[in-house]
């Protein structure tokens, strides 16, 4: 933890440094020497890359944190009473009985009680149900690849479509002079609703791998799983369609509403254009509100200054605390499109209003005959989730112009 409050400590410098250089450097035109503007770039290439050092430096104490926790029950002062003992998937019975038919091939014969274990979650293709424990592992994964479950609220339904009522139109209060009438003034309802979409992915180890006894079956599927499926989510969260896969903040039936579209040109952002974007968004909803875009777009604006001469980009000094822009958070997304004409660029809002839905359960399958001629196993993960914004309102986007 003191090796990431240096580094932030060390780019909050080194920022300081490089804004003091372009001040110094820039001349009666505005403009930097040739020689002058490569210097400045190696310096803010340095604040990017410390800064992506302190992203992988939190990331290794998250799976250090996980990776510390007790294997075991301590003993307390009541040595002779058992904790409370897990039932179903949750079993340990059930998730040593579904590891071992993972590794093992059919036919081979399993123990008649690792038999009885596997019926608690057995699906009728084959398919086993992850145990509960190795699920929420997955979805801690997910957490930590996909920065759009991070801000998003995350629900989880059991079955069908998921209803949510919203107030599509609020009443309003009169003046009434004295003995008349009331009017009446209604809320009006409406329904948003949330299926399942479904996303799957494959991977192949090799009969030897899975053999070995000091390859460690679950962290390695754990992290692969996870690195593809978040990928695939958050680009679905940012760009997707509704059609087969969620429907994205940046859809044009669905997604975000257009708060600012730029005028300075089609690959330039001005501070007005960032100040006009911030203050499209209603004021209840900027109390949470968090800006999202691309690294390049991030890049862009760091040079941008407000009136009293402060750069709108600051470095955040504090671990675990994101970079703010007019005091807002920034997260950035590769999903997030870069500098271009008509481009969607900057998102900010609250994504609290964003709904991620999972459908419970993860289906967990393994293929023994279809790889076995070239010595491999298949493992296939499938998950059903979808993605809706609520609330179209409270979350703006930049739009370049065309």
């Amino acid at each position: 933890m003191n090796t990431i409050l240096e580094l932030r400590e060390k780019r909050a410098k080194a920022w300081d440094a490089a804004k003091a250089f372009l001040e110094s450097k820039r001349g009666g035109d505005g403009l930097l020497s040739p020689e002058d503007a490569a210097t400045y770039e190696k310096m803010e290439n340095d604040v990017i890359a410390l800064g992506k050092e302190i992203e992988r430096l939190e990331r290794q104490a998250v799976i250090d944190l996980e990776l510390s926790r007790a294997t075991s029950t301590p003993i307390t002062n009541t040595p002779s009473k058992q904790g409370e003992e897990k039932t179903g998937r949750a079993s340990a019975e059930y998730t040593k009985a579904f590891w071992n038919a993972m590794r093992t091939r059919a036919g081979e014969g399993l123990d008649p009680n690792v038999k009885n274990a596997l019926q608690i979650g057995t699906d009728s293709e084959g398919g086993y149900l992850v145990p509960d424990e190795y699920e929420r592992t997955l979805v801690e994964a997910l957490e930590e690849e996909n920065i759009f479950r991070r801000i998003a609220n995350v629900i989880t339904t059991a079955s069908g479509d998921r209803k949510i009522p919203v107030v599509a139109t609020k009443g309003t209060a009169s003046w009434v002079d004295e003995e008349g009438t009331i009017p009446e003034s209604d809320d009006s309802f409406t329904q948003v609703s949330i299926g399942a979409y479904k996303l799957a992915t494959l991977i192949k180890v090799s009969e030897e791998l899975l053999n070995d006894s000091v390859f460690d079956l679950e962290a390695y599927i754990s992290r692969e799983f996870a690195r593809r499926i978040g990928n695939k989510e958050e680009e679905a969260f940012f760009t997707g369609d509704g059609s087969g896969k969620p429907t994205g903040i940046l859809a044009t039936t669905g997604g975000a509403q257009v708060g600012v579209t730029t005028t300075a040109g089609a690959a330039a952002i001005t501070m007005d254009e960032v100040l006009d974007l911030f203050y499209s968004l209603k004021a209840p909803y900027r109390n949470r509100a968090v800006f999202v875009m691309n690294d390049s777009t991030v890049k862009a604006i760091r040079k941008l200054k407000d009136g009293q001469g402060m750069y709108l980009w600051q470095p955040s000094v504090q671990a675990g605390t994101p970079d703010t822009i007019l005091n807002r958070p920034v997260y950035t997304s590769a999903y997030m499109p870069a500098i271009a004409a008509s481009a969607k660029t900057i998102v900010f809002g609250d994504f609290g209003y964003y709904w991620v839905a999972d459908r419970q359960g993860r289906v967990f399958k393994r293929l023994n005959e279809l790889y076995a001629v070239t010595g491999q196993v298949g493992f296939v993960a499938t998950q059903r989730v979808d993605g809706k914004l609520i609330l179209p309102e409270a979350i703006k986007v930049l739009q370049q112009h065309a």
